[in-house]
């Protein structure tokens, strides 16, 4: 399964380590993903979703049913 939050979209970013002496290597900034089992109260069952922790608090703020119709419209959500 892929790194992607399926509520946020975020994914992981592409940079250099930077040493002391200024040389680079590629390096990999991951997101912070959880899997999480939630409950949906409007269509009364359980979802899990790969959440990001700012999806997580996307959730506590617009709630779970608003967050996923946002993420189906953008898009984020793979079925």
């Amino acid at each position: 399964m892929a790194k992607i939050c399926q509520i946020t979209g975020k994914r992981a970013m592409v940079g250099n380590n930077v040493s002391h002496s200024k040389s680079k290597t590629k390096r990999k900034f991951n997101v912070n993903l959880f899997t999480r089992k939630l409950y949906w109260v409007e269509e009364e069952c359980w979802i899990s979703l790969n959440v990001s922790a700012a999806g997580l608090r996307t959730i506590n703020k617009i709630g779970l049913d608003a967050a996923l119709k946002k993420a189906a419209q953008k898009g984020y959500l793979n079925a």
